[in-house]
C-alpha cells in the first residue's frame, strides 16, 4: 500500500504543476530544490522527506487539505477491478523524448506493487540508460525494440516478453520503421 500512496503523491504532484504550466525547473526553484529531486519524485524514483513534500505542495500553491483529499490510504479495492483506455493515465520521465507512457493500473500485492504501464516508442525515441527499483516484465504489442543493457541487447518483436532486473542498466530503442507498444508491468518490492 505504501507505494501505491506514493504513486499517487507523485502523480499528483506532476499534475498539478503542468495544471500550473510551470516546468520542473520552476517548481524546484519555488521549492528551493533541485530539478533533479522534482524530477525523481515524479517518476516515483524517489521518497522526498515530509518538510521537503510540504515545500513542494506550498510551492504548488495548493492546500494540504486538498492535496492529500483524493489520495486513497485505506480503500478497499472491488473484487473486479476494470480500467477503460480513457481512463489510462498519461505521463512522461525525465530525458526520455517520444516515449509516451499510459499507466493502466497499479496494485498492491501484499507485500509488494505491481504497475502496469502501455509505452509507445515513437521511431525516433531516445534516453539515456536508467535502473528501476523493480523487476520488469515487458510484453510487445507490436513493433520492434532492442533492449540496451550494459552487457548485452536482446531484440524483441510482436509477441515476444521478457521479465528483468530493473536495476540493471537498461533502455529500449525502437529499431522499427514505425511506432512500437509495449505492456510494462513494474513489480516493486
Amino acid at each position: 500500500m505504501q507505494e501505491e500512496i506514493l504513486l499517487q503523491i507523485s502523480l499528483k504532484i506532476k499534475e498539478r504543476r503542468k495544471e500550473l504550466g510551470i516546468t520542473v525547473q520552476e517548481l524546484a526553484d519555488k521549492a528551493e530544490v533541485s530539478k533533479g529531486l522534482i524530477s525523481q519524485i515524479e517518476n516515483s524514483r524517489t521518497i522526498p522527506s515530509l518538510m521537503v513534500l510540504m515545500d513542494i505542495i506550498k510551492s504548488l500553491e495548493i492546500d494540504l487539505n486538498s492535496f492529500f483529499k483524493n489520495i486513497n490510504f485505506h480503500k478497499k479495492d472491488a473484487p473486479v477491478l476494470v480500467k477503460r483506455k480513457d481512463q489510462y493515465q498519461k505521463f512522461e520521465k525525465e530525458q526520455a523524448a517520444g516515449f509516451n507512457y499510459s499507466r493502466i493500473l497499479t496494485k498492491n500485492i501484499k507485500f509488494s506493487t505491481a504497475d502496469f504501464v502501455l509505452l509507445e516508442l515513437e521511431v525516433n525515441a531516445h534516453r539515456p540508460m536508467v535502473k528501476t527499483e523493480a523487476f520488469e516484465f515487458k510484453y510487445m504489442i507490436e513493433g520492434k525494440v532492442e533492449y540496451q543493457f550494459s552487457k548485452k541487447k536482446v531484440i524483441l518483436e510482436k509477441g515476444d516478453s521478457m521479465l528483468f532486473d530493473g536495476r540493471l542498466s537498461h533502455t529500449p530503442v525502437n529499431i522499427g520503421n514505425t511506432k512500437a507498444l509495449m505492456l510494462v508491468v513494474y513489480f516493486f518490492e
